[in-house]
């Protein structure tokens, strides 16, 4: 790339930025005067990152360890250090469309091999040390992985992974993998050896998989780099913050919340290391290590509520929820105890923050909020296929050309032409919109279900339930009835104190009584850990199929009272 066209593409993407920056607290005048920038060319590694991390002292990543050790890089150290891993992988035989299945936990190799694989034009094909031999075949299969970069010891989980692939390992003794830690002994002056298309394909990343096999979805250097500016502007971040998201790596959340939304805002990256949640040594280190935004999926806001929140003598400014939405009782319990609102976000691996409410806007009880700068948003009829409904599936118009989108599901042309139909991008995930234009999560289509012949949103239900103080956790499906068709079965986890039992089921069912309406009631209560994606996200599809099958230890209603 020519150094007209790199400061061109830089330019553009800093004006974009500062503008979200300089109206973060007035939506009105964001959304309508945000533009994407659109380069033809951009390597946002090159191009971005290294341009602020120039003679830059400021930390980038600051990693606490659950033993008390720390690491801090600076925004300087971290451009030279992943030119120095650029040069080792490029010496490996890492060529520009190469794919690399990513396989580390949160640790600095992960930031420095990210920024590498940008410098090399590589591809990049995330993965949890979570899963397993079966899904690691999985992604080096259909992947067409040519390189895998791993913990140490999560090397033996490819034994049984077939494939000509170059084996990498972080920490290990280099016998059968080659050692990352030569990676320190290159130079720390990089040479691009191409131009970086702004329609090159980044990164490829497996989806959780809640109903079926996982989907593929192609990013580019555009779509999350560029994309995530919206993500910028929903949390809040601006330049010197300290953000702490907690996500594992492997999950586009963690691309999304730990890397290019606080460096698109010159943040620090903060991050906590630990095997065991601990709400108590969480706060204590956000205390110590000033941390001024945060963000985490519900199931952790959800524990720290059952925790002394009041520990936290500085809370963060701005706090957010994203990867489910987050329930209602669980925003006011923070709202007392540190005097800031959650604020929720709707976003998905294909796409950066669709819908969310960011800083300055009024807050409605229970919505996610109106549509991100650059994305036009519109609910339309599932079944009819009819637009700006109010009540429908969330879709983007992809008449606007909104960059925080994917290119599709990466070798699945069928699925990403269901996707796209119509014009527009299809979520699969209904909503309802007000007259104000905010926008109220009702539940995945799959999982919202007829009742007595009223739909029922399981979301609605399960955050009913949080609102009692027996409930740590809920998860609504329906259950075969022989009048009704079907009838609401809640799956709960019990919070601290609580027994099973048919005391406690017919205390939620008073409570279900007292705060739903009688077609919403819950009708059947099971005390049950609720199975989980890897990445945290409740399997309905998986409580739907115990319930067909019978077998726990049920509470009905009328048989309790």
């Amino acid at each position: 790339m020519t150094p007209t066209s790199a400061t061109g593409a830089t330019e553009r993407f800093r004006a974009a930025r500062d503008f979200l920056l300089q109206h973060r607290e007035d939506y009105e005048t964001a959304y309508e005067g945000f533009a994407w920038p659109r380069p033809d060319r951009f390597n946002w590694a090159l191009e971005w990152f290294d341009v602020i991390a120039r003679d830059n002292d400021r930390t980038a990543l600051h990693i606490v360890e659950e033993d008390g050790s720390e690491t801090r890089v600076s925004f300087a150290g971290m451009s030279a250090r992943s030119n120095r891993v650029a040069n080792w992988l490029r010496a490996q035989g890492v060529r520009a469309g190469d794919r690399i299945v990513l396989m580390l936990g949160n640790q600095v190799e992960l930031w420095e091999t990210v920024l590498a694989a940008m410098k090399l034009r590589a591809v990049l094909i995330p993965a949890t040390p979570l899963l397993g031999p079966a899904d690691l075949r999985d992604r080096v299969d259909r992947g067409h992985a040519r390189h895998v970069i791993v913990r140490a010891e999560d090397t033996a989980k490819f034994d049984d992974v077939p494939g000509d692939y170059t084996r990498i390992s972080v920490g290990g003794d280099g016998v059968n993998w080659l050692g990352y830690e030569l990676a320190a002994q290159e130079s720390d002056v990089f040479e691009p050896d191409g131009v970086t298309l702004a329609d090159d394909t980044l990164m490829l990343y497996f989806t959780s998989g809640t109903t079926a096999r996982p989907k593929l979805v192609e990013h580019t250097h555009t779509s999350y780099p560029v994309g995530h500016l919206s993500t910028m502007y929903w949390i809040g971040l601006k330049p010197g913050d300290v953000h702490l998201n907690i996500s594992s790596p492997g999950w586009a959340k963690h691309a999304w919340s730990n890397l290019f939304a606080p460096w698109n805002a010159e943040a620090t990256v903060f991050i906590h290391n630990y095997t065991r949640f601990d709400p108590a040594r969480l706060m204590d280190e956000m205390e110590r290590n000033g941390v001024t935004s945060f963000c985490a999926p519900p199931t952790v806001w959800r524990m720290l509520i059952q925790a002394d929140l009041g520990q936290l003598k500085t809370p963060p400014r701005e706090v957010v929820a994203a990867g489910e939405p987050l329930n209602p009782e669980v925003i006011e319990s923070v709202r007392r105890a540190w005097g800031v609102t959650i604020r929720d976000g709707f976003g998905q691996t294909e796409t950066a923050v669709q819908v969310s409410n960011s800083p300055g806007q009024r807050l409605k009880e229970g919505s996610m909020g109106r549509p991100s700068p650059g994305f036009r948003v519109t609910l339309v009829d599932p079944v009819s296929g009819t637009p700006d409904v109010e009540e429908g599936e969330i879709c983007l118009d992809l008449a606007a050309n909104p960059v925080g989108l994917m290119t599709g599901y990466h070798g699945d042309p069928e699925r990403t032409a269901e996707a796209m139909s119509g014009g527009y991008y299809r979520t699969g995930d209904i909503g309802s919109r007000d007259a104000d234009g905010y926008i109220t999560y009702i539940g995945r289509a799959d999982d919202v279900f007829k009742a007595s012949d009223y739909k029922i949103s399981p979301f609605e239900l399960e955050s009913a339930l949080l609102e009692h103080e027996a409930v740590a956790e809920a998860a609504v499906v329906p259950a075969p009835d022989p009048l009704r068709l079907a009838v609401p079965k809640a799956y709960i986890v019990l919070a601290a104190g609580w027994e099973p039992g048919e005391e406690t089921a017919k205390a939620l069912f008073a409570h279900s009584r007292a705060v739903l309406a009688p077609y919403k009631r819950v009708r059947r209560i099971e005390f049950a850990d609720l199975p989980k994606t890897v990445s945290g996200k409740i399997r309905r599809v998986e409580l739907r199929r115990l319930t067909a099958e019978g077998g726990g230890t049920e509470y009905v209603e009328g048989d309790l009272r």
